[in-house]
C-alpha cells in the first residue's frame, strides 16, 4: 500500500467536487456563503487509492465487500434502509454469478463496486491478468445487476502504485479504507460483536472510509458486521458523525490512467 505524490491534488479536486455533489459537505472557506464551492466539470480521481471521503467535516462512509455468501445481507440492507443511512457494496464477480439475487437486492439500493472476480492477490498479477480480474467481474455484476462497477477495490487490501495506475487504465477509481471492522473473522477468529463496534469507532475522522463485510466464512454463520452494524450507526450519531455518500463521489470522477 502507498499515498502517491499526486494525493494532495487529487484530495482538493474531490473535496471540491464532494462540495458540489453532497450537501453539507463544504470546501475550505464555503461555509456561510451561499453557492460556495459549486464546480463544473469532473474532476479526476486517478493516481492514489481513496481512503478518506475529502472533507473536514464529521462524516464517514461505510462500505461492504461480499465475496461469500448471502449471510447477513437482508438484516444489514433492513439497517440501512431503516436507519437512512447510505453505504457502497463491493462485490466480487464470482459472488455476483453465485449469488445474482442477492447482487440486485444490493444494487438496487445502494451503488455496487468490483471486488475482483476471483479475489487474486492484485501484486503478482500481470496487467493482462488484473484485466481479466476486473472485465470478468464488471461482466458477472453487470449480468446479475444490470448495472456496471462504478470503482474498484483490491482484495485483502494489497495493491502496489503500479496496480492502481492499470485500475485506473481500465476505467476504475479505487476505493480502500482508513480501518476494517474484522467481523468477518468471526468468533472462531476470536472476534466478538464488540470487538467490531470499537474497530468501528476508532476509525471515527473525518471523511473516514470503514470496510465491512456481508457473508460468512464459518459453520456457524456467524455474521458479526450485520450484528453490530445498529449499534456502529448509533454510536457514530451519538459522536456527531454523519454518513457520506461515497457512490455519488466516485460517479463523477473522471479517471486517468
Amino acid at each position: 500500500m502507498f499515498w502517491s505524490r499526486r494525493w494532495p491534488a487529487v484530495a482538493a479536486a474531490l473535496l471540491l467536487m464532494l462540495a458540489a455533489a453532497a450537501p453539507g459537505i463544504a470546501a475550505p472557506g464555503a461555509v456561510g456563503r451561499p453557492g460556495a464551492g459549486s464546480v463544473s466539470g469532473r474532476p479526476g480521481c486517478s493516481g492514489a487509492a481513496l481512503r478518506r471521503v475529502p472533507t473536514d467535516r464529521k462524516v464517514i462512509a461505510l462500505t461492504f465487500n461480499a465475496a461469500w455468501n448471502e449471510d447477513g445481507i437482508t438484516r444489514v440492507l433492513t439497517v440501512l434502509r431503516r436507519e437512512r443511512v447510505p453505504a457502497m457494496f463491493f462485490l466480487t464477480g464470482d459472488f455476483a454469478d453465485r449469488h445474482p439475487e442477492a447482487a440486485r437486492a444490493l444494487a438496487a439500493r445502494h451503488p455496487v463496486g468490483s471486488h475482483s472476480y476471483s479475489h487474486p492477490r492484485f501484486p503478482g498479477l500481470s496487467f493482462p491478468e488484473e484485466r481479466r480480474e476486473a472485465v470478468l467481474s464488471a461482466r458477472a455484476i453487470r449480468r446479475a445487476t444490470g448495472r456496471m462497477p462504478v470503482a474498484f477495490r483490491f482484495p485483502y487490501g494489497e495493491f502496489t502504485e503500479r496496480n492502481v495506475r492499470d485500475v485506473n487504465a481500465l476505467g476504475y477509481a479505487v476505493v480502500e479504507w482508513v480501518d476494517d471492522t474484522a467481523g468477518w473473522r468471526g468468533p472462531d477468529g476470536g472476534v466478538t460483536v464488540d470487538m467490531v463496534v470499537r474497530r468501528a469507532e476508532r476509525a471515527f475522522s473525518p471523511g473516514a472510509i470503514i470496510q465491512m463485510h456481508v457473508g460468512s466464512t464459518d459453520a456457524r454463520h456467524s455474521v458479526l458486521d450485520a450484528d453490530a452494524l445498529p449499534r456502529i450507526i448509533a454510536s457514530a450519531r451519538a459522536h456527531g458523525y454523519g454518513f457520506a455518500d461515497l457512490g455519488r463521489l466516485v460517479r463523477r470522477c473522471r479517471v486517468r490512467g
